[in-house]
């Protein structure tokens, strides 16, 4: 009886394959989103005893603390937190956040001194990035499908 069952299941399987064609078509979004951030340092505590070295530092710092504002929006913080407890007291409790994504296609908008900082403001046009992306990696919809 079970040899009956399996050469009918395999019989009908060998029904289901069908050669076919998918022709895909790119599909645009509706709206694209601008997103921007701000970044900021510390002149005084860049490590560096020149004036000018201090301000290229800050410059970098704060360009890089607005892209890691810029990539929390897009992919969102991981928090990972942990509370230890002895003796009925809470004895240690911790929180750490981390993002990790990549960015494409964001521009500086203004990078300037600000009294004792140096704020950098970037700016993300998805118009833009969906441009980028476009060239990698075509997002698609079946335009039409065709069996033999």
């Amino acid at each position: 009886m079970n040899r009956w069952l399996i050469l009918i299941m395999l019989i009908l399987s060998g029904c289901a394959s069908e050669d076919r064609y998918i022709e895909w078509e790119t599909q645009q979004p509706e709206s694209f989103p601008k997103l921007t951030a701000i970044g900021y340092a510390s002149l005084d505590l860049q490590p560096s005893e020149d004036k000018s070295q201090r301000v290229l530092m800050a410059m970098q710092a704060s360009k890089i603390a607005a892209y890691r504002e810029l990539a929390e929006q897009v992919y969102g913080q991981e928090l990972s937190a942990s509370s230890k407890v002895n003796d009925w007291m809470l004895t240690d409790n911790t929180i750490q956040a981390s993002v990790t994504g990549i960015i494409r296609g964001a521009k500086v908008v203004k990078s300037y001194p600000a009294g004792e900082h140096y704020v950098t403001e970037l700016e993300l046009d998805f118009s833009q990035v969906w441009a980028l992306y476009q060239q990698n990696n075509r997002t698609q919809k079946v335009k039409s499908v065709t069996y033999f």
